[in-house]
């Protein structure tokens, strides 16, 4: 009797020891699944910054885009009338 009571004593210690690695695996597989969960919101929260961010550049480069036009066009104006005055003044101009 004293056999089979040491050989159950050490299958409830293997149970256990398996018992207590699988809680450790469940519990980092949890802490695992907290971590992405994490990582996936700030993933998410950098996507919006950025998306806002893009937003803002694409609005800021419409404005450049309209100013730069609005300046080639006043400086064409300039560069023709600078040559109107060199032609009623006889100089041929350079521009």
């Amino acid at each position: 009797m004293a056999v089979s009571l040491d050989e159950a004593l050490k299958r409830l210690e293997t149970s256990l020891g398996q018992l207590e690695a699988a809680v450790a695996r469940r519990l980092e597989a949890e802490r695992s699944r907290a971590d992405l969960e994490t990582e996936l919101q700030i993933m998410q929260d950098d996507r919006a910054r950025l998306a806002v961010d893009l937003e803002s550049a694409s609005v800021r480069l419409e404005a450049l885009e309209a100013t730069t036009r609005d300046v080639e066009g006043r400086v064409g104006r300039a560069l023709a009338a600078v040559r109107s005055v060199l032609e009623d003044a006889g100089v041929a101009p350079h521009l």
